[in-house]
């Protein structure tokens, strides 16, 4: 991004004096002190810390201008400001303002699981036939999609944006930013039901996605979903699923360790394949080559693109652990969708040891925590998946409902306090035969219990 502080100004209806700094050049924004490059506007946001109180910081990490929220006293005298009425809405305001200056196609994705991967693979497909540019990490939220637009190169095509959401309303506002050409909803699940309450709601959130997209948009949904069939409304779309009612659908799905390979009725001559594990991962492909279909990219292009998408860091991802065991880490998120998927896939997986599930609490389920929890039991079965270590406080149903088919040596269970018990515990118990899966949401941090099994 390269802009004049000036344009800047006028953009985000600077209040204060800037006609010093009209021709002063941005070439980056920041709203995080510590990573900016030199050349940056800064952007001081309100979290566990106020971000004015890092303008030194910024100034000395090489930032050139910053916003400043009018209600702040003690505005700088010696460094460029630009003073706004609040600096995030002004960093939304810069970044439409760019995405527009910019104007390349904006596929928008959203959904309960499969965001992440979704993305990834849709960028590997537009990317073998355009510029793109795609959300990096997990900046899906008001912060994020700004800071993903700003960060786009100028000659930009299409722009692959991921959003996340954990409120009504969240949504319609990151649509509104973005004004997207092509939405996607991989699906409906129980994620932040805590907030929701109902899954009917949820859907009404996701939809949200469509509330700014383009008059000749299209909208790509599991047409699986009857939650979503309800609400499309007369929505220019395609579907995909099981169902031989989709606009896409497999015909034949074969999936292994590392692979998943499927044939569909658009294209029944051709093998797809993914570098990834799980027939549920089908549907996240399918999103990708329906959007490739509209951007009129060829399926044996699509095809190569898939095969080779990269995999976004622990999602499903293999690791070797110190004694030569492999590890399934998937420790960035969990749902219960998501976590059952997860443990059918990996109960089937060849191995000469034991099969042994790390699960942590999936967090943000509310009221129906217990329930969803105790779920998880119909996929983990002593027979298939030997021993199970259960770590968290809102897992302890599953526990207790799991102490009527494990033996006790079999079933462990550690608070969230008790991290480092657990990992002692692995260390000790899992042998160079075993396989192991890791699951659970990210504010569990298992990430933690993947380095000590691995370094």
């Amino acid at each position: 991004m390269k802009m004049q502080l000036g344009e800047i100004a006028r953009v985000t209806g600077a209040i204060n004096e800037t006609e010093q700094w009209q021709t002063l050049e941005v070439t980056s924004v920041a709203f995080d002190a510590r990573e900016l490059r030199p050349g940056a506007l800064f952007v001081p946001l309100a979290g566990n810390r106020d971000g004015h109180d890092f303008i030194e910081q910024a100034q000395a990490n090489g930032a050139v201008a910053t916003f400043w929220a009018s209600d702040h006293a003690n505005q700088p005298t010696d460094f460029p400001i630009l003073v706004v009425k609040d600096p995030l809405i002004a960093y939304q305001q810069l970044a439409m303002h760019y995405l527009r200056k910019i104007n390349p196609k904006v596929v928008a994705i959203t959904g309960s699981n499969g965001k992440t991967t979704t993305k990834d693979m849709t960028a590997a497909v537009l990317g073998s036939q355009y510029n793109i540019h795609k959300t990096q990490a997990n900046f899906n939220n008001e912060i994020g999609v700004p800071q993903t637009i700003l960060s786009m190169e100028a000659n930009t095509e299409i722009l692959v944006v991921e959003m996340g959401m954990d409120r009504p309303g969240q949504l319609h506002a990151l649509s509104e930013i973005v004004m997207p050409d092509v939405t996607a909803i991989t699906m409906i699940g129980e994620a932040h039901i805590e907030f929701f309450k109902t899954r009917d709601k949820i859907a009404d959130a996701k939809m949200e996605i469509t509330d700014f997209l383009n008059e000749d948009g299209l909208l790509i949904y599991d047409g699986d979903e009857p939650l979503l069939n309800e609400r499309v409304g007369d929505l220019d779309s395609e579907t995909f699923g099981g169902s031989t009612t989709n606009t896409l659908y497999p015909l034949q799905v074969r999936a292994g360790e590392t692979s998943t390979t499927f044939k569909l009725n658009e294209w029944p001559e051709m093998t797809f394949e993914i570098p990834m594990m799980g027939a549920y991962n089908v549907n996240n492909a399918l999103i990708a080559l329906l959007i490739g279909q509209r951007f009129h990219i060829k399926p044996e292009t699509m095809q190569k693109s898939l095969a080779k998408f990269e995999v976004t860091r622990n999602r499903t991802e293999w690791l070797v652990g110190t004694k030569g065991e492999r590890l399934l880490s998937d420790v960035y998120n969990s749902n219960p969708t998501a976590a059952k998927e997860v443990l059918h896939n990996f109960s089937h997986f060849e191995t000469q040891g034991k099969r042994v599930a790390v699960l942590g609490d999936m967090l943000e389920l509310g009221t129906a925590s217990k329930k969803l929890h105790e779920s998880l039991a119909t996929v983990l079965n002593p027979t298939e998946i030997q021993t199970v270590y259960l770590y968290g406080d809102e897992i302890r149903p599953l526990y207790e409902k799991l102490m009527t088919t494990y033996a006790p040596a079999q079933l462990h269970y550690f608070e969230k306090s008790q991290q480092s018990e657990l990992i002692e515990a692995l260390l000790t118990d899992v042998q160079p035969a075993d396989l192991v899966v890791l699951k659970a949401s990210h504010g569990l941090h298992l990430e933690q219990v993947v380095t000590a099994l691995t370094e």
